[in-house]
């Protein structure tokens, strides 16, 4: 329901995964092949010597560096602004208040309420169970619309689709204490606790 840029995100990834793989591959490559290692060698050279000469050809007169550096510096400047832009855009979508409407009593105002409120009153609802090891309840929006979203981690050998139910009846009783229905997204998850079992303990 959040609105963090998973295509951007993904594409970053593979990005990433290519390189991280291409740079493991020729590493691998220069270490089993003695002909690669002279190619490499060579071929790391040549660009060192073309670096030179760029370097060389872009010194101004009466300058000791290249005005490259200048460039090189602005770029990596834009690319941390980039990526604090980006890690910004992470997790958005958290929103305040669940419903809004304008008071009918021809009077100006509107009637709105926080988020917080429905989420403590199904988050409480359903930490009283013993079958639910831990809940989490937030407010989202997504498109325009506020919902809800639960994420739960149920006890070992809890039945999922029965959990699913009882939750949708906990969030059907709180579309009647609103007076509304609410966009809610639920989560089901496992983690280690959950698959221990209710009697076992870790220490």
């Amino acid at each position: 329901m959040n609105q963090t840029p998973r295509g951007l995100n993904r594409l970053l990834l593979a990005v990433i995964g290519l390189v991280l793989l291409a740079t493991g591959v020729l590493a691998l490559g220069l270490a089993a092949f003695p002909g690669l290692a002279g190619w490499w060698r060579r071929t790391t050279q040549g660009a060192g010597t073309a670096v030179e000469n760029l370097l060389a050809a872009t010194t101004l007169p009466g300058q000791r560096d290249s005005w490259l550096w200048i460039v090189l510096a602005l770029l990596m400047l834009l690319v941390v602004l980039a990526m604090i832009t980006w890690i910004a855009q992470q997790g958005k979508g958290r929103a305040g208040t669940l419903a809004a409407d304008d008071v009918d009593d021809g009077g100006p105002g509107m009637v709105s309420l926080s988020g917080a409120a429905a989420e403590q009153a199904l988050k409480a609802a359903l930490a009283e169970r013993e079958d639910i090891l831990h809940v989490t309840v937030a407010t989202y929006e997504y498109r325009g619309t506020p919902g809800l979203k639960v994420r739960v981690l149920p006890r070992k050998g809890v039945a999922p689709q029965d959990l699913a139910e009882d939750i949708s009846a906990q969030v059907e009783a709180l579309d009647l204490v609103l007076g509304r229905r609410i966009p809610v997204v639920v989560s089901i998850g496992a983690s280690a606790r959950s698959r221990l079992g209710r009697g076992d303990r870790v220490h």
